[in-house]
């Protein structure tokens, strides 16, 4: 991994490509992105749909993993296998299957035939940035929480279960037992789901461009998918070096802020 990481960012002191050869600009890439209105309108939407999904993605896990724990009990492998499912998809056939269930032209989708039956009529759901932005956050949670929701599930049945009736013993039961007893001694697996989620989204890739494309215009275009067209649409290899190295600092920064402000959470639920 080492000797591409290096390289792409050697390449952000150049210009050019493999095809007509490299020309050493300094650091003009770097100060390109100050002009750029697309790196901004990229930046934002990585950072909104890093910031709902993970919501999405790890609030749903959780409640699914309470659900399988301590409500379903003996039914929760079934239920389990089921939502987790949509994660062995590929990603592709997902894309296609919202593309049908959100379509308005040839003819309406389910979702817009469920809207007519209630007097409200179809809508574009591809054809507004909003609306296309909401059905890629349905889609990646609806693939995604499967996995959170195992994930946080083995967290949850570690807890010692004589440590439960205790505190059940003491009162302690439904929301309470949650929030002082369940969540404090889940919460080394539940920050570890966060930072697992929030670096995942932020390197969005193949749903969006298999659901949008980055569309309508550049509206759903991730930091990702703009490296890309630049690098192998437009072949300037070191404009998108330099778009790779500000998701490199953007994914390591969250990163090292989400340890940091979970350290001293994680020793206090401890003591």
């Amino acid at each position: 991994m080492l000797a591409p990481v290096l390289w792409s960012l050697a390449l952000t002191l150049f210009d050019g490509n493999a095809l007509f050869g490299f020309e050493y600009v300094g650091f003009d890439n770097i100060a390109a992105l100050a002009g750029d209105p697309r790196i901004l309108s990229a930046l934002g939407f990585t950072i909104r749909y890093a910031i709902v999904i993970t919501v999405g993605q790890v609030l749903l896990g959780y409640l699914l993993s309470l659900l399988y724990v301590f409500a379903l009990r003996r039914a929760s492998v079934i239920v389990r296998t089921l939502v987790f499912f949509p994660v062995v998809l590929p990603t592709v056939a997902v894309a296609l299957m919202f593309q049908q269930l959100f379509a308005i032209a040839p003819r309406d989708g389910l979702v817009n035939e469920l809207l007519n039956v209630f007097g409200i009529a179809s809508v574009d759901w591809f054809g507004s940035p909003e609306t296309a932005f909401w059905v890629i956050v349905i889609m990646d949670i609806w693939r995604s929480m499967g996995f959170y929701a195992v994930l946080l599930y083995a967290g949850l049945v570690d807890i010692p279960e004589d440590v439960i009736e205790s505190a059940r013993l003491d009162g302690a039961s439904g929301w309470r037992l949650v929030r002082h007893i369940v969540l404090p001694l889940s919460l080394p697996v539940l920050l570890s789901s966060v930072i697992f989620s929030i670096n995942g989204t932020l390197k969005v890739f193949d749903s969006v461009l298999a659901l949008t494309n980055g569309g309508p215009g550049d509206s759903t275009t991730p930091l990702t998918l703009y490296m890309f067209q630049t690098s192998f649409t437009y072949g300037e290899y070191g404009y998108g070096s330099t778009i790779a190295l500000v998701l490199t600092v953007l994914c390591l920064g969250v990163t090292l802020l989400i340890f940091r402000s979970s350290r001293d959470d994680i020793t206090k639920a401890a003591r």
